[in-house]
């Protein structure tokens, strides 16, 4: 089975960029399955029902998100409701939506998304360590494929939940740092991990921002908008091939597309 993960949307470059290259990917690389972190995909934070059903018409199967999920007002409309949305399952009981389901692919075979975000440098939310094993206990009896979002700023902390999942789930995806890194590997017990997938949208940018925005903050330190960039617009993500018998990985691969 092969499952492409797009790395973080980031507005409407980065929904063109979906549009115009995941129809020659799914070709290319026989895809049966497709995830996509859109946190960003709405004017760069946040994401809406309309652009969701937009991405998921464009061909992702499932949204995965991280802290910035709550900030457009609608979501909260559908995110009960709309099982194909996860928001990080860490987040403390009473909060929308889910952070985890299992869906099925178009031959039928069973494949479960987690969205789980890291502590170091970010919102103090439950422990993304026990969070996930609780979770696998429920899951894990229904299917061996099994996919991660790791939705976090440290490397470190990316790095200790792979090793944490190694052998208990099919694939961990980084996300959140928008940056692609190069240590895409199988784990020895047969997980797929990479610290972060990247990012889908503009490249000619600092993190999908217009340059000039980000500059002037940081010389200045004075609050302003980040306005999206819109030039060299590419899609980062990682392909990996399951054996859905197993759950374990047989490869992973670095996946980097300009429009």
């Amino acid at each position: 089975m092969n499952i492409l993960f797009i790395g973080d949307i980031v507005g409407n470059p980065g929904r063109q960029a979906v549009r115009d290259l995941l129809p020659s990917l799914k070709a290319e690389y026989k895809l049966d399955f497709v995830v996509a972190n859109a946190e960003n995909a709405a004017g760069g934070s946040g994401i809406t029902p309309r652009i969701a059903n937009e991405l998921f018409d464009s061909g992702i199967s499932v949204l995965t998100s991280g802290d910035h999920i709550w900030k457009k007002r609608d979501i909260f409309e559908v995110i009960n409701e709309e099982s194909r949305i996860l928001r990080p399952l860490n987040f403390p009981p009473g909060a929308p939506g889910r952070g985890a389901n299992i869906y099925t692919a178009g031959d039928g075979k069973k494949i479960a998304v987690v969205n789980i975000q890291g502590r170091v440098f970010m919102e103090a939310l439950e422990c993304p360590f026990r969070a996930i094993r609780q979770e696998l206990e429920k899951i894990s009896g229904q299917t061996k494929t099994i996919i991660v979002d790791v939705h976090a700023e440290a490397t470190s902390e990316k790095i200790a939940l792979g090793w944490f999942l190694d052998g208990k789930v099919s694939a961990v995806f980084g996300t959140h740092t928008h940056i692609q890194t190069a240590d895409e590997k199988i784990l020895p017990q047969g997980t797929a991990y990479i610290t972060d997938v990247g990012m889908t949208g503009p490249y000619f940018s600092v993190i999908g921002r217009r340059i000039e925005d980000v500059l002037e903050r940081f010389i200045t330190a004075i609050p302003l908008r980040f306005e999206v960039a819109d030039s060299d617009v590419q899609l980062h993500g990682a392909v990996v091939d399951i054996d859905e018998a197993t759950g374990k990985s047989r490869s992973i691969i670095r996946v980097q597309k300009k429009l």
